[in-house]
């Protein structure tokens, strides 16, 4: 792949990926042991309704008064050390980066696992400036070698099977640094060996560090990574200089919430009573850590879809992808199909939002779901995915007022939806409407042996995985009457 996200729209993507006969049995063999090793984890705690509660509570919380809590952040950061810059789109976020990268000297920097730079592109920026960027988680380094997209939040290769990433590192590791090893097998633990080997060197020789955080905390400025191979503490630790892009919205109030979300966040992620490492900072300390601290807050949408009142819970995400090992629409389409480094169930809601609905991309995201509930049941922070689906599908159909780049603006409903809202309007009419809807309904009565098994145009998508329900031969109305003499 190119290292961009194709902008088709969700169905289109997806009738392509669904006939990935390999795609799709990576995805329910990864996807139906995340979770079902998560459903245990879970099941050890018996508050941890009680949690789920308090993790939302929290996050509302800190988003009702999120201005309070950055400014808060930003004065503790500066005050241990570090330099706090605030970016207000992608662009602005990848060219501070750039910047920085470029006063120390450098042309290259490890990079710890991060969505919000997957987010910006930031890989691609750095590129284009020049600066090489090496991903040391072991995803995310088997998709760059790969000319790759990650496709899981927490698991970037899910997509890929152990004989692919063994090709992908026999072939592609010595254009990065050192090669594989000429005998490497398909095992879990010789690939992990030759990518510690292959990224040993990288830790080693690169000054420059980049990551993003999981959570900040506004009382003292502190950050934190939470992960489960080391890489990050490598990448937090030896580089002389650090660079965190963080969205605003990873703010918590106090170290006492941060202990909410440290059994949340680990048993819902990766079925772990807790994370292997958890990585904190705050700002610098002379002869400890790197000698230079800074810290981009990055906006990118999330004021305005803070300014949503039932979009924002999208904003309480803590990136565990719960979700996604219990959407039935993601375990068959993939990753890729949704166009943004933020995949199924959360990426429906999120994407459109922090992108507003800017292309039919966008607008088909809020579809890409069968309404089942299964990822509000497992949200460790009780997002309610399907009810923001359900608001934006009627903010695509209908348009309506939006918050778009700070300014309230009203946006045209969307073409192909034109058919959808006469319809709907149509069938509302008739709904209200109790003598027209009996005629309708008589005259289908009697005409429904000449009522076609599959619909024409726009319809047939619809019907060809799917038959027609049979018109029964009269009305209820008219069989009620009939049976029952028209009594109660």
């Amino acid at each position: 792949m190119s290292g961009t996200y194709p902008g088709t729209p969700f169905p289109q993507a997806a009738a392509v990926s669904t006939g990935d006969r390999t795609l799709r049995a990576n995805l329910r063999h990864a996807t139906h042991t995340i979770r079902a090793k998560r459903a245990r984890a879970v099941a050890e705690l018996e508050d941890w309704d009680r949690l789920r509660a308090a993790g939302a509570a929290i996050k509302d919380r800190t988003l009702r008064h999120l201005d309070h809590y950055l400014v808060q952040l930003e004065e503790n950061v500066t005050r241990a050390g570090g330099t706090v810059h605030w970016a207000a789109d992608a662009a602005e976020a990848n060219r501070i980066v750039t910047e920085l990268v470029q006063a120390t000297g450098e042309t290259e920097v490890v990079k710890v696992k991060s969505m919000a730079t997957q987010e910006t592109g930031l890989n691609a920026a750095l590129a284009q400036a020049g600066i090489r960027a090496y991903e040391t988680d072991l995803a995310e380094l088997i998709v760059q070698l790969a000319d790759d997209l990650p496709s899981h939040i927490l698991v970037p290769a899910i997509h890929r099977s152990r004989a692919e990433i063994r090709d992908i590192f026999r072939d592609r590791m010595a254009d990065w640094g050192r090669p594989a090893p000429n005998d490497l097998t398909d095992r879990p633990a010789d690939l992990a060996e030759a990518a510690r080997l292959h990224l040993r060197d990288k830790f080693l020789g690169c000054t420059v560090g980049v990551s993003g955080a999981n959570f900040m905390i506004a009382e003292t400025g502190t950050l934190v990574v939470v992960e489960s191979e080391g890489n990050g503490r490598m990448c937090l630790t030896l580089p002389d200089t650090l660079i965190s892009v963080v969205g605003i919205e990873k703010t918590v109030p106090t170290w006492q919430d941060l202990e909410v979300y440290l059994q949340l966040l680990p048993r819902s992620s990766t079925a772990e009573r807790m994370n292997p490492y958890t990585s904190m900072w705050t700002g610098t300390t002379d002869e400890d850590g790197p000698r230079s601290f800074h810290l981009v807050l990055l906006d990118n949408g999330r004021t305005d879809t803070l300014a949503d009142h039932v979009g924002r819970q999208a904003l309480r995400c803590i990136r565990c992808s719960a979700c996604l090992n219990v959407c039935p629409v993601y375990e068959r389409a993939g990753g890729h199909a949704y166009g943004s480094p933020y995949p199924g169930p959360i990426g429906a809601i999120l994407t459109p939002q922090l992108r507003g609905l800017a292309s039919p991309l966008e607008e088909s995201l809020p579809f890409a779901s069968s309404l089942c509930g299964a990822c509000y049941d497992v949200c460790p922070v009780a997002i309610d995915i399907p009810e923001v689906l359900v608001h934006l599908r009627e903010r695509v159909a209908e348009g309506g007022e939006t918050t778009v780049r700070g300014t309230r603006t009203v946006i045209k409903p969307a073409r192909k939806h034109t058919a959808e809202r006469i319809a709907m309007r149509a069938t509302s009419w008739a709904l209200n409407h109790p003598a027209a809807l009996l005629k309708a309904q008589r005259l289908a009565a009697r005409s429904r042996r000449f009522h076609p098994r599959r619909l024409p145009g726009p319809g047939r998508a619809w019907t060809d995985t799917r038959d027609l329900p049979a018109v029964p031969a009269e009305p209820f109305r008219d069989w009620w009457t009939r049976t029952h003499g028209g009594t109660a």
